[in-house]
């Protein structure tokens, strides 16, 4: 692998343009692993996506033929070196991954590894991923070179990568499952913060690969500042192709004839029964209006996938000066109180942060086996 200044600024551009290319949580997967063996010159690389049962979801291997991942066997579980990455959220450098106290062996047919390059994925405070390196190529035969200071860098912008493209794989993934009403309504808001947070987090790359390439950096600036150029017309068009996907029926028609609309289609798309009230509601702020249709796509698409409900209903109403939304099911329900992680997969904190926008407020009332109510009020002119 050449090391040259237009070499390395190539295959990091490369790197961060291959994993912005796929919509597929598995091609996504696969191009992060082999993009980070490839940009660090490793031997093998895997990433491991987790679940919640103490196993890996999802791993992926670069390196390895099919040959010997059938011969190495089951999936690995959450152990030794690679529960680091997912429980401690450190990353870890080391020389001889043998002798490490975690250690605990490989499996016979697995590849002897040596030197060790993990850094985890994250999406927030969440760990979403590990992302793990071993036997870097040394230019020497009988050399031992091992990951450097430098690697552990450039992999730390990978991994950042990483977790943008890995979210929006799943958005997208996700938005296949909703109805096409659900769909044109929600995809605009997720991809525009998803895209404009890979666009940015490009640029802020384009700024560090400078500091990794040493060698005639005047070079290396131009090519960077064409990266950032590239970046910002990409932003603009993408902006623009969101804006086509708002739905202009909110514009058009004011919430409370939208949510009328869109809740007819889910009843008629799920097998639960899904109803809608809307009194004496008058024309809102549009903002106001754009976040309340918002929480409620989010609290049906919670009531209707994941609690079970066979009935949910939605009201709009008067409250004072103030307009609340209620959207209350009879699913499984769950503890609010003990959500911190599931909160972020219920989109809890995306509706208080919608609501706190308009300068209303969220309330959530559930408990197991008693169904779920999610009231959003804002305040009056």
């Amino acid at each position: 692998m050449s090391h040259g200044p237009r070499s390395g600024l190539t295959a990091v551009s490369s790197a961060l343009l291959a994993m912005s290319r796929h919509l597929e949580v598995r091609d996504v997967l696969k191009t992060i692993v082999a993009s980070a063996r490839e940009l660090l010159d490793a031997q093998y690389a895997a990433l491991g996506v987790p679940d919640d049962h103490g196993g890996f979801a999802q791993f992926v291997v670069d390196g390895v033929s099919d040959e010997q991942w059938k011969a190495i066997g089951p999936l690995p579980r959450q152990h030794g070196i690679l529960a680091a990455m997912l429980h401690e959220a450190t990353p870890e450098r080391l020389g001889d991954v043998r002798k490490d106290p975690r250690f605990g062996g490989w499996p016979s047919a697995h590849p002897d590894l040596v030197d060790f390059l993990g850094l985890p994925i994250r999406d927030g405070d969440e760990v979403i991923g590990a992302l793990f390196l071993a036997n870097k190529n040394c230019p020497k035969p009988t050399g031992t070179c091992g990951f450097t200071q430098d690697d552990e860098e450039l992999l730390g912008i990978l991994a950042q990568h990483a977790a943008i493209a890995l979210t929006n794989a799943r958005l997208y993934e996700r938005s296949r499952e909703l109805t096409i009403a659900e769909e044109r309504s929600r995809l605009a808001h997720e991809l525009h913060d998803a895209v404009s947070q890979k666009l940015f987090s490009l640029r802020l790359t384009a700024q560090a690969a400078t500091a990794l390439v040493d060698r005639n950096p005047a070079r290396a600036k131009d090519e960077l500042h064409q990266v950032a150029t590239l970046a910002a017309e990409a932003a603009d068009e993408l902006r623009a192709a969101v804006v086509e996907l708002r739905p202009a029926a909110l514009e058009e028609d004011g919430l409370v004839a939208t949510l009328r609309t869109q809740i007819q289609v889910l009843d008629r798309a799920h097998s639960a029964r899904v109803t809608f009230t809307g009194r004496g509601v008058k024309a809102l702020p549009a903002a106001q209006e754009e976040a309340m249709l918002r929480v409620a796509q989010e609290a049906l698409h919670n009531a209707l996938r994941h609690s079970g409900a066979e009935h949910v209903d939605v009201t709009l109403h008067r409250r004072g000066t103030g307009t609340v939304l209620r959207v209350t099911d009879d699913g499984g329900g769950f503890d609010p109180r003990t959500v911190r992680r599931a909160g972020r997969h219920l989109g809890l904190v995306s509706m208080r942060d919608r609501a706190n926008g308009t300068g209303g407020r969220l309330t959530v009332r559930s408990a197991p086996g008693e169904g779920t109510t999610i009231e959003m009020e804002v305040p009056g002119g």
